[in-house]
């Protein structure tokens, strides 16, 4: 684990969606000799102390892979259909008092550094967006409190307003990779040669 000692490290990775827009579902792509979201896990916990893994679609599958696994703790969805900022709140539920992070599950690429940067400025006491190129991505950093307020929040918001609403800072890093998300097959296929790249350029 890349961490340091310290407050408790956790991170909600977000995998409760239908994948409509690639045709299959897309977290249990091979992603070299495992999943993609098997990659996304391993990256977050190569840094957390801890992650709570939300499911929705496919829910069975994914107890059934990752229950019992160290660091993992599954928490079900009942609600997916709402959309992203429901999983967040089931997540949020499960957490534990402290900052946290949150990351999709279709983000194979994320690497502990990343993790590790933001953390290094929490201090702030904003939400925290890593940053390339201009443009913001994930895994994002909330301050303990965001926990209480995604609770309290109507179902109606979302994450992004939240975060506006309460202040966030930009953190920049070194790799575009918190850009890649897997929405589409051709994505798919664009990643999975990036992944067998050093530089991780296109």
């Amino acid at each position: 684990m890349i961490g340091n000692g310290g407050a408790k490290k956790q991170c909600l990775v977000l995998a409760a969606g239908l994948s409509s827009r690639m045709g299959e579902w897309k977290m249990l792509l091979p992603w070299g000799n495992i999943t993609v979201l098997d990659s996304a896990l391993e990256n977050a916990l190569s840094f957390c102390d801890r992650v709570v893994l939300v499911t929705g679609y496919q829910g069975a599958r994914l107890r059934q892979r990752y229950a019992g696994r160290a660091g993992i703790t599954l928490c079900h969805n009942d609600n997916y259909l709402q959309g992203m900022f429901s999983s967040i709140r089931c997540g949020a539920k499960r957490l534990t008092p402290g900052d946290f992070f949150v990351v999709p599950g279709d983000m194979p690429l994320l690497s502990g550094d990343i993790y590790a940067a933001l953390w290094q400025h929490r201090y702030h006491n904003r939400c925290l967006v890593p940053e390339y190129d201009g443009g913001c991505g994930h895994p994002v950093l909330l301050p303990a409190d965001m926990r209480e307020i995604i609770l309290q929040a109507k179902d109606d918001t979302n994450l992004k307003t939240l975060v506006k609403a309460r202040g966030r800072q930009s953190v920049p890093v070194a790799t575009p990779s918190i850009h890649w998300d897997l929405d589409t097959p051709v994505q798919y296929q664009q990643l999975l040669r990036v992944s067998l790249t050093s530089d991780h350029t296109f």
